[in-house]
């Protein structure tokens, strides 16, 4: 029995051994094959930040000189005050390198134009060359714009903007960093660009939690989307056409909202493929939505690029009809399918279960509707945050965790001591940036449960607030509450000259004229009408920068008035500015169709509300009170202009840059990078298809001259079979010669015996005869 035992050990010992060996000596086909799995997703995620970038920086450049220009709203040389502190000091207070600006002979404003030139140019290069894709690019420009947004104050400070700089440090890790000696695939990237999809998922998850933590009745009511299409900033003209969908649909399309942001969002972390595929749907489902119906900069794109993390080569490949290896799937791989399948199909089910049950979804088939309600309390939904807070950052530590063994075992698998040691090198240290960013990333994620954020380890804290400054990790949550629920508020600014007659100062963006259609001005933000948006929400008081606007109006600033009106031809006040200015404030509506279903004539509805803002007059005392109160007053003279060659470059650009409206300008930017970028792809496939041609006939030949090579040999072995054939017989016949001559000499001898044995006998009979004669 001893002996039985020490042999199955043996066995068993022997049977792991062999299979460690031969994972260990895996084919690098197969090596490679695996390590590309999200190369092509990835490289679409960097080509779309790199337009991303390019929308940011060149929405950016064109509202520079009125937003921060030393006669804009809120000038930056005022938030950069030269103090007796040292450069490092300076840096280390507000981390922007507009503190090198003096250096190159340049004010805050135009160290802010070249820097937004600079990050426009930049990544327009690298939208259109693939090579330029590297971490070290997308450094600069993630340096380029965290120095603008240190002195954007309040004109960028939005979610997307935060959101933009902490995916473009993440770019900086997901980016290659193209060496001579560096091979085209790393086997870190499903780490790295595993920090993506923790993104996305906190981004959604956060954003569909702090509409039900707000206590906002419309959200609990399932009515926000009956305020949200005609309340938004700058809706776009089907926005109009959404308003008017019934209220039944409305609400179930907020049920809709909830199950994507807050459900969908733990099926990017499934194991199941096709999960992460159905939720990719979803969330660009919801995105193109929001793009359809609103304007909101870059960042439904922004997310739509996010979402790329829940993509593979093989679906990509699917996409560009490109044909894929099949394998052959063994009885347990078979059954594993499945298993898988059976899983898929109880998970949708499950979620449609619970989403019937907690928001009572009932059919009426007699009204063809569909009625929805939310069938639990604010107490219980804080239950279920305190229940899937921590599970859900577990599940973010598991996949992560199954990334990097991952990674792990590909770098065992690399070939050469020295690949296995640089590989492994790069994997120890992603993976620990891999870990330490989503260590910090839990401090802002967990800020709408108490319980998970105070149970955080301290050093974590500490970390958190060390790079705070640097936006890393950011808290997100969109829409936390619905505005205008009693009509839009717009504040709108009146002009006079003489105080009796009054005109109307309209926007290029948002809804002044009731007539006007409203536009479609995505991917460009512009970033005045958004804070007209914001300041229509409260009193004016709460918008110091408003008094700053009406001053410079009063001054006819061309660079204020260029973000109000691109052609200032459309300005009423182009001519000669106005003496007296103030703001009122309106409710907007959306218009309703008429009674025989024809559409109005007008796109809204306004009543008068209030005053906004009295009226003022350059050296007013009030307005002058509001400018001293909130430090929007100058001091000091301006200095004069250099006339250097740089400075005179960035005031040429300048010029002809304000000639075309922005979102124009932002599609012309990026088609033509586009078109460059198509060229390339055409002229390196049809290179490939080249260098394929070439391929085949090289095997062609080489299979003609094996072909020949083989009829060759084919009668040289023949021949060969022959002269063995004949060999073979002759040595049969001389084998059978030689037999014939042993039979012979056989038969001679047995005759030579058998006369030997008659001889014998015949003597012995003469020898019996002779005795017998002798006897007688």
């Amino acid at each position: 029995s001893v002996r039985r035992v020490a042999q199955s050990v043996l066995c068993i010992q022997t049977f792991l051994i062999s299979i460690l060996r031969r994972f260990l000596t895996l084919p690098q086909q197969f090596v490679k094959q695996k390590m590309g799995d999200i190369r092509l997703p990835r490289h679409m995620f960097l080509w779309c930040l790199s337009a991303i970038y390019l929308f940011a920086f060149a929405s950016l450049y064109v509202q520079i000189p009125g937003l921060y220009g030393n006669e804009g709203l809120l000038p930056a040389r005022w938030h950069l005050r030269v103090s007796g502190k040292s450069l490092v000091e300076q840096l280390k207070d507000s981390p922007t390198l507009l503190w090198f600006g003096p250096r190159l002979g340049l004010d805050t404003q135009q160290c802010m134009e070249l820097f937004s030139l600079t990050g426009a140019l930049l990544s327009l290069m690298t939208l259109a060359l693939p090579p330029l894709r590297d971490c070290r690019v997308f450094l600069v420009l993630w340096i380029l714009y965290l120095s603008l947004y240190q002195v954007g104050q309040v004109f960028l400070y939005f979610q997307w903007d935060n959101l933009l700089l902490e995916t473009g440090f993440l770019a900086i890790l997901v980016a290659p960093m193209k060496m001579p000696w560096s091979s085209k695939v790393c086997l870190h990237d499903n780490v790295t660009f595993w920090l993506v999809r923790w993104l996305l998922f906190r981004l959604m998850f956060a954003s569909g939690v702090v509409k039900l933590t707000s206590r906002c009745p419309t959200w609990w009511g399932l009515t926000a989307l009956t305020y949200h299409y005609e309340t938004q900033c700058i809706p776009t003209q089907l926005a109009w056409f959404a308003h008017q969908l019934p209220v039944w649909f409305q609400k179930l399309s907020v049920v809709g909202t909830y199950v994507i942001e807050m459900a969908i969002p733990f099926l990017f972390f499934s194991p199941i493929r096709r999960h992460r595929l159905a939720a990719f749907y979803m969330q660009v489902l919801l995105q193109v939505l929001i793009i359809l119906s609103g304007n909101y900069n870059f960042f439904n794109i922004l997310t739509i690029t996010l979402c790329l993390s829940l993509l593979d080569d093989q679906h990509v490949n699917f996409w560009l009809r490109r044909p894929t290896l099949k394998t052959e799937r063994t009885s347990l791989q078979t059954l594993f399918s499945g298993m898988a399948v059976m899983l898929e199909v109880s998970v949708y089910a499950l979620l449609g279960y619970w989403t019937v049950q907690y928001f009572d979804l009932k059919v009426d088939w007699e009204k063809k509707s569909v009625s929805s309600k939310t069938a639990f309390t604010y107490f219980e939904f804080n239950g279920f945050l305190k229940t899937v807070t921590v599970p859900s950052i577990w599940i973010g530590v598991l996949s992560l965790a199954w990334e990097i063994i991952t990674a792990m075992f590909k770098c065992a698998c690399v070939r050469g001591v020295l690949w296995r040691l640089w590989s492994t090198t790069q994997w120890a240290v992603m993976a620990a940036a891999a870990v330490s960013m989503f260590a910090i990333s839990l401090v802002p994620y967990t800020y709408f449960e108490y319980d998970a954020n105070s149970k955080l380890w301290p050093g974590i804290r500490t970390a958190f607030e060390v790079t705070d400054r640097y936006q890393l990790v950011n808290s997100y949550g969109l829409f936390r509450r619905m505005t205008g629920v009693g009509g839009r508020p717009e504040v709108v600014i009146e002009g006079s000259m003489d105080r009796n007659t009054w005109t109307e100062i309209e926007f290029m963006y948002k809804p002044g004229n009731m007539s006007a259609a409203p536009p479609v001005v995505a991917p460009h933000q512009p970033r005045l009408d958004w804070q007209m948006w914001f300041a229509a929400l409260g009193p004016q008081t709460q918008s110091p920068w408003f008094s700053s606007l009406l001053h410079r109006l009063l001054q006819g600033k061309s660079d204020v008035v260029k973000l109000i009106q691109t052609d200032e031809s459309q300005y009423p006040f182009s001519k000669q500015p106005p003496v007296y200015l103030r703001a009122h404030r309106y409710k907007y509506w959306f218009s309703e169709p008429k009674a025989d279903g024809s559409y109005p004539q007008r796109w809204w509805r306004r009543v008068y509300v209030e005053e906004f803002y009295p009226i003022v007059h350059l050296g007013d005392s009030y307005l002058e009170q509001m400018l001293v109160q909130h430090g929007l007053k100058d001091k000091a003279p301006l200095k004069r202009s250099s006339n250097a060659w740089l400075p005179r470059l960035l005031r040429y650009v300048g010029e002809h840059a304000h000639e075309m409206p922005p979102h124009l300008l932002l599609w012309t930017l990026f088609s033509s990078a586009a078109t460059v970028c198509l060229l390339n792809s055409l002229r390196s496939r049809a290179h490939h298809r080249q260098h394929e041609s070439l391929q085949n006939q090289h095997t062609d030949k080489q299979a003609s001259g094996r072909t020949c090579f083989n009829v060759a040999e084919k009668n040289e072995k023949k021949h060969e079979e022959e002269e063995e054939k004949e060999e073979v017989t002759k040595d049969d016949a001389e084998k059978d010669g030689k037999e014939q001559e042993k039979d012979a000499t056989s038969e001679e001898e047995q005759e030579k015996e058998k006369e030997g044995e008659i001889e014998e006998e015949v003597s012995a009979e003469e020898t019996e005869e002779d005795s017998l004669r002798k006897r007688k």
